[in-house]
Parts: structure tokens; sequence; C-alpha cells
């Protein structure tokens, strides 16, 4: 696991492995949104920019860890405490005691609280307030939280005496700082005597020059062993103020030419390793969002597919319920028609037809037909039963849509005339009727055959009129006749609905036109 290997490399003091390795976990929890792992990482990556002397960078670090510290507070404690550290290294006191006091208020762990407490009195004695660093170290070990932390105690009891010592109470700081070194001996801490040895070479630096040289060399042995440069560079200046120049001023000025770039080389490691993170990260990112557009579009187009699909699909169910539907609704119109064939049919077998038979058969038993002139009066009513059969039957037959239809048309219409009434037809021949659609041919001799009954049974016309005519895109059909004619609205109750249904389904028009006393007319447009 990244972060395992990290912590092992941070140990063994490999910082530029450690930072790399942290920072490559840290992008991998991102993946995760695992967040108590992302401010775990950032918070290390800040605490080894620190160590390498990178405090700004250090500091970048930790606001990038803001947002995922409030998932729990010792983590915000934690930031806050390296922030404080931060400041206090770049000599900015104040803000390094407002984060070391929200350090505090984010923990409610005593020996959490100590460390910060620490910090804060530690500033305290660089901003030269000694009796408020006094107060608060004495205060932390009244509590006796850190009586089981040794190491932590011996510390706080050094900066009490150093701090005592600064404030010209040299006995009393003396005793002090000598118990918190003897505590740390006693303790094993060889890194925190580093910082005993330096506040006694301090102290003995103006009564004790011996002494003083002898405790700054035990803070360089000890650093140079622990690769502490900041504390050797320390113990160094402590010699050379005492007289040693000569002896140890090449070697500060060769280590601090070395620690600056040390931690200059540090500080850009630190920043092309976050740099070349992020460029990758964005580099992923855009991959990710290229394949993710990628399997967008391809998503777009099967739902395109499935939505066309059924697009077909339902345009295909839509055609066969259309032609289901007109198919019941010209069987249904069959139906009717024949209903109102066999009705008509009826009708005028019992309206007409019934009476003139029964007549007939009366003549025979009241007439003798040994008579000639009775002979001829009951052969004119066969006859005209005989004629009256024919045209029943012919307005009833199918007819003929072929090359015979004009014939046909004329024979029918010709049939209505008779000694009362005289039938005029023209232009017949005018139209090219092998160009005109069957349905409609039907259509005209049904409606016309119809307008004939109409007048025989209603108008007892006269004279009756029916013009053909055309143009190049229309036939015209012009009926007029001279009977009673009658009241528009009527027209309907005269069964003429019917004519109206037949021409409109063809997509032609027909008018009406008729008063009482002044005869029928009626003009008839059918598309060719």
């Amino acid at each position: 696991m990244l972060q395992e290997k990290a912590t092992e490399q941070f140990l063994k003091s490999n910082y530029n492995n450690s930072f790399y390795l942290f920072n490559k976990s840290k992008i991998a929890f991102e993946l995760s949104k695992d967040s108590a792992n992302i401010v775990y990482n950032l918070i290390r990556m800040a605490n080894i920019q620190q160590i390498n002397g990178d405090y700004y960078g250090s500091k970048e670090t930790l606001t990038e860890a803001l947002p995922y510290a409030d998932i729990d507070n010792t983590y915000k404690s934690a930031i806050n405490n390296f922030f404080g550290i931060a400041d206090k290294e770049l000599a900015i006191y104040d803000d390094a005691i407002f984060y070391y006091n929200e350090a505090i208020k984010d923990t409610n762990d005593q020996v959490a609280k100590q460390s910060p407490l620490n910090n804060i009195a530690v500033v305290y004695i660089k901003k030269k307030n000694y009796d408020e660093a006094i107060k608060i170290l004495e205060s932390i070990l009244k509590t006796k939280a850190l009586d089981a932390y040794p190491k932590s105690k011996a510390r706080v009891i050094d900066n009490l005496g150093f701090a005592y010592y600064k404030k010209d109470s040299n006995e009393k700081g003396f005793q002090l700082m000598k118990e918190g070194l003897e505590l740390r001996i006693k303790a094993d801490d060889i890194y925190g005597s580093i910082e005993s040895y330096l506040h006694l070479a301090e102290f003995y630096s103006k009564t004790d020059i011996q002494k003083s040289n002898e405790n700054a060399k035990k803070a360089y042995d000890i650093a140079t062993k622990f690769n502490s440069i900041d504390e050797r560079l320390r113990a160094l200046a402590f010699l050379i103020s005492n007289g040693s120049e000569t002896k140890y001023g090449k070697k500060y000025i060769s280590l601090n030419d070395s620690i600056i770039k040390v931690r200059n080389n540090f500080k850009n490691k630190f920043a092309k390793i976050k740099y070349d993170s992020k460029k990758e990260k964005d580099e992923n990112q855009k991959l990710r969002l290229e394949k993710a557009e990628t399997s967008l579009a391809l998503q777009k187009a099967h739902y395109q597919k499935i939505f066309f699909t059924i697009g077909i699909a339902a345009l295909f169910l839509l055609l066969l319920y259309l032609r289901k539907f007109y198919q019941n609704r010209n069987r249904i119109e069959k139906i009717k028609t024949a209903y109102s064939t066999e009705t008509r049919i009826a009708k005028d077998i019992h309206d007409g037809l019934a009476n003139d038979v029964f007549h007939a058969i009366t003549y025979t038993q009241t007439q003798p037909l040994a008579n000639e002139s009775n002979k001829e009066n009951l052969l004119q009513k066969l006859d005209d039963i005989y004629s009256r059969v024919r045209g029943i039957s012919r307005e009833n037959n199918d007819i003929d849509t072929g090359p015979n239809f004009p014939n046909n048309l004329k024979e029918m219409l010709s049939t209505y005339n008779s000694g009362q009434t005289n039938v005029i037809i023209n232009g017949v021949e005018k139209i090219n009727w092998d160009s005109v659609d069957d349905l409609k041919k039907i259509a005209i001799q049904r409606v016309l055959h119809e307008l004939m009954v109409n007048m025989k049974k209603h108008s007892e016309a006269p004279v009756v009129s029916i013009k053909f005519d055309s143009n190049s895109n229309f036939m015209l059909i012009d009926y007029s006749d001279n009977g009673k004619g009658c009241e528009k609205s009527k027209i309907i109750k005269n069964g003429l609905q019917n004519m109206e249904n037949r021409i409109l389904s063809n997509k032609g028009t027909i008018t009406f036109e008729t008063e009482p006393d002044k005869g029928f007319k009626v003009k008839i447009t059918m598309p060719k």
C-alpha cells in the first residue's frame, strides 16, 4: 500500500520518496473520495515540507487539507498546530499564537492540548513576553497531565527554565534547565537534549565561555548525528560568538550555504512533485472526460437507434391500425349500403310493385278478358310491372365501369323518359371516362340515379336536363328540373344526404339549389 511505503520512507528520513508516495496515495484516495486518508496524507506531506524548511509550501498543503478536516477534530487540531509551527518559523508570531489556540479548541484530550500550549509559550519567549510564557508553562506542570510522558515534561521544564533565565532569574532558570536535561537523558531523549544543551550554551555564554563551548559542542555533535541542520547552525553560532570563529567559521558558512541549496532543492522537488501529479491528474481527468463523452455519444446513438426502431414499429402499428380501421369502416359502409338498398327495394316493392300486382289480379277477377279492350289494358299493366321490375333490378345491379360505362349511364338516365317527363342528356361524350377512377364512376352513377328517383317520386318534373362538361382538372355535372322543388331544409329528409356523402368521399363537391315551385338544381364537381 502506498501510504505504508511512504511511512517507511519517512522513518528512514528519505523525505523525497516519502513525499512522492504520500502524494500518490492522496491522489488514489481522491478517486475513492476517502476524506480521512486524503487529509492524513496531506498532513504528513506538510510535516515533511516543514522538516525541510519549506514553510510556505507546507501552508499551501495544509490549506488544501482544510476542506477534508471537518470529519474529525483530531485532523483539524493537527492542521492548526502545523500552521502555528510554520508561522512561528516565519516569525509571524501573532498568527502562530492564533493557530495554536485553534488547535487547542479542536481537541478534548488534555495531553494533546499541552503541545500547542508549550508552543505558544515558546512564541511568547521569542516575543520577549517572558511572564506570559512562564504563566503558561507553570500551568502545564500544575495539571500533571504530562507526568506519564517524561520527554514532553522535560521539554516544558527546559522551556520554563529558559524563560526564567531570559527574565534574569538566572539561578532558578539554571536549576530548571539542568532538571530538564537530566530528565531527557533519563528518558533517553537524545534528540531533545540538543535544545537543552543550546539553552545552557546561551546561559554560560555570559559567565563561563568554556562551559558554553562544551554545551554548544555537545549540541553540535548530537545534531550532526541526527542530521539536524538548524541545530548545528545554532551550535556553530555559539562557538563562533565565543571566539572560535577561525575553527568553526568556515564550517558555519559551508553548512549555511549547503542548507540553503538543499532546502531550495527540496522546495523545487516538492513543488515539481505536486505540479507533475496535478498535471497527471488533469490529463487523466481529461481522458476520463473524453472517455465519458465517447461513452455518452455511443449511448446516445444506441438510444437513437432504439427510438428509431420504436418509431418505425409505432408507425407500422399505426398504419396497420388505420388499414384495419378503414377496412372496418368500408365493411360497415357496405353493410349500411346493403341495408339501405334492401330497405329501398322492399319499399319499392311494397309501395309500388305490390300495389300494381294486386290491381292487375283484381282487374282479371273483375273484368272479362274476352273483351279485347280489357285484354289490352291488362297487358299494359303487366308491361308496366315488368318495366318496374327491370328498373329495380337495374338500380341495384353492379355497375359496369368498363368501356360501356357512358352508354350504360345514358341508358339508365333514359329509362326515366316517359309521357310525363322528358329527360335531356348532353355532353356525356365530352368526358374522357377512361381516365376517371372506377370509384368515381360508381359514385356518379349512383348519385344521378338517386336524383332521378327523387325527381320521379317528388318533383313530377316535365323536363329534366343533365349536362356533362370537363376541364383539365375536373369534370362538371349540372342537373336541373322544373318540378315542384322544396325547402332547402327538407333536402336531407328527402334522402339527398347520401348523395352528398358519396361525392365528398371522392373529394368532390355537390350543391343543391331549390325553392318551392321553382324546380330543383344540383351542381357536382369531381376531380379526375
